[in-house]
């Protein structure tokens, strides 16, 4: 297991992942320090939990108007039975969101 520090809201954390993983939780930090900034930026004088807790709002939003795209996406071409390859691979990108979702849920949760 490799250990990595992480800035977020302008505190460091000290994390384990796997081996190799180190820059992408790094990615995934940046991420979560830019929503903790935008944030900050909207409503000042905020405690780091209330930070973090909008910062985790505002990627959860944008993780919900994702998966209602794609979900739109699918039902479109659904009514389009001649892009059958095409439904496929929105198909196949919902899945990756569903699974990038679980992903990060989990990552949060060892934190």
């Amino acid at each position: 297991m490799a250990e990595i520090m992480l800035q977020i809201a302008g505190r460091p954390y000290q994390l384990r992942c796997r081996d190799g993983e180190e820059a992408h939780m790094a990615h995934l930090a940046q991420i979560i320090e830019d929503k903790a900034y935008q944030a900050q930026r909207s409503t000042p004088g905020l405690t780091e939990v209330r930070t973090l807790l909008f910062a985790a709002l505002f990627m959860a939003d944008e993780l919900n108007e994702l998966k209602r795209a794609a979900a739109g996406r699918q039902e479109q071409l659904a009514l389009d039975s001649d892009d059958e390859p095409a439904a496929r691979a929105v198909e196949a990108l919902a899945a990756r969101v569903e699974k990038l979702s679980e992903a990060l849920a989990a990552r949060a949760a060892d934190a």
